[in-house]
């Protein structure tokens, strides 16, 4: 019952978009918490990459379309600067680095988060109340 909280295969991760654990919109701090991570920028594919195995895609690649859609929304929030890579053999690449403005986003989006799992801890209550069970126990919800 509990393994869309962690998907392990496509099905899996079809149901989480049910269950909002594929919310596009968390891929925001996502993709700020990477590149703020990153010493140097980053090119659009290696994000992706390391997407896949954060808590929000728990080792499962994400959508490279919806990473691209969000990194040029980011970009054109100013929260992202991009610079062409042209490497002497193969396709010039966009490298993304974190703005000031990112860096401020993602340090909201800390207290957002821990908002959400107060809020979110509130809704389990009520569902269970709703349902006239007792609260389950707090799920495993990933590998780590």
């Amino acid at each position: 019952m509990w393994s869309v909280c962690n998907p392990r295969n496509e099905e899996e991760l079809k149901e989480c978009a049910q269950l909002g654990k594929s919310l596009s919109r968390l891929s925001q701090p996502t993709i700020l918490t990477i590149l703020a991570a990153s010493e140097e920028p980053l090119h659009g594919y290696v994000i992706v990459q390391r997407a896949a195995f954060s808590p929000m895609f728990g080792g499962n690649k994400p959508d490279p379309t919806g990473i691209y859609r969000t990194l040029k929304a980011m970009e054109e929030q100013g929260l992202l600067s991009s610079v062409w890579d042209t490497p002497k053999s193969g396709p010039a690449k966009r490298a993304f680095s974190l703005t000031k403005a990112g860096e401020s986003t993602l340090r909201r989006w800390i207290d957002s988060l821990a908002c959400y799992q107060a809020t979110i801890g509130e809704l389990r209550e009520e569902a269970s109340q709703a349902l006239g069970i007792d609260l389950p126990p707090t799920p495993l919800c990933s590998a780590h």
